[in-house]
């Protein structure tokens, strides 16, 4: 589990490539000393060991958030 605090750009050289798997993000909003996060949990897919089990979890601050919104709104053409 990690709080992201901030997003930097990967290398464009990388070679990023689709996964082949594809799971459904549960997410669940708290508070804590003042601060509100958004947290997304990944389950593990039916071909793994331990599948349904928790695979991945990150959590968003409100500042972490706001740059994942930006960065959405314009890799994706969306806006608000």
């Amino acid at each position: 589990m990690a709080v992201i605090d901030q997003f930097q750009p990967l290398d464009r050289e990388r070679d990023l490539k689709l996964h082949p798997t594809h799971v459904i993000g549960h997410y669940g909003v708290f508070k804590r000393d003042g601060r509100v996060f958004l947290q997304i949990d990944t389950l593990g897919s039916a071909d793994r060991a331990k599948p349904n089990s928790q695979s991945q979890t990150f959590q968003l601050t409100s500042e972490s958030a706001k740059a994942l919104w930006e960065i959405l709104g314009r890799e994706f053409n969306l806006s608000a």
